[in-house]
């Protein structure tokens, strides 16, 4: 049993899946309250599903990529159970996780985008670094960035989860209605990082505001 937020199909905004149809199941409850954090609905709406109610609302939209989200999806234990039913069934599976859970509870054939906390977030501290040497090659680390310190912040990590040596996808993200995007872009040229810029693509073909997209 989980309790869901929302279940959509729309156009995958972010990440390097940004532009695929995909299929959105917003899980409820969130463990920290992010200072820019556009999904506040999240935290306390929603309805409890079977893990078969579920995947029986997935497969109505025929589509083969799915991403598990919230709020803090792994903050429910049978999430991973979900994950894992919904690997069997076929479909490719992408997780969004703050970056303070143990994301070696979800089956590692799911891609898992890792949203480390910068400090304009205020929940920098919740990062669980142990995190780093369990990310997989497909796997992705994503920061939203604010400001100067944030990115600085950011591009420590980066080197960091360069040393391990495992070949991530990094992406960094502009605050929405913060950081300009020409100033972050100029930062990542200047500095010659391997990162790639992460724009909200959702919020850019619709109403930024607008649920269920």
């Amino acid at each position: 049993m989980l309790r869901v937020n929302e279940i959509f199909h729309s156009i995958q905004g972010e990440s390097s899946h940004a532009g695929w149809p995909c299929v959105f199941v917003r899980l409820s409850g969130c463990n920290l309250r992010c200072a820019y954090c556009d999904t506040l609905y999240a935290h306390e709406e929603g309805q409890d599903m079977t893990l078969d109610q579920i995947l029986s609302r997935v497969r109505r939209y025929r589509c083969s990529l799915v991403e598990v989200t919230g709020g803090e999806p792994l903050i429910q234990k049978d999430t991973p159970l979900l994950i894992e039913r919904l690997l069997k069934s076929g479909y490719k599976v992408l997780l969004e996780t703050n970056g303070s859970q143990d994301i070696s509870r979800v089956p590692s054939s799911c891609i898992r985008i890792v949203d480390f906390k910068c400090p304009s977030s205020g929940h920098c501290e919740a990062n669980d670094f142990e995190n780093i040497p369990r990310l997989e090659r497909h796997d992705e680390v994503k920061f939203v960035i604010g400001n100067r310190e944030d990115y600085e912040y950011a591009r420590e990590l980066t080197t960091r989860i360069e040393t391990v040596e495992k070949q991530v996808t990094v992406l960094f993200s502009a605050v929405f209605n913060g950081l300009k995007w020409e100033q972050l872009a100029r930062w990542v040229l200047e500095d010659g990082l391997r990162v790639r810029l992460n724009v909200q693509l959702h919020k850019v073909i619709w109403d930024p505001h607008l649920r269920g997209v």
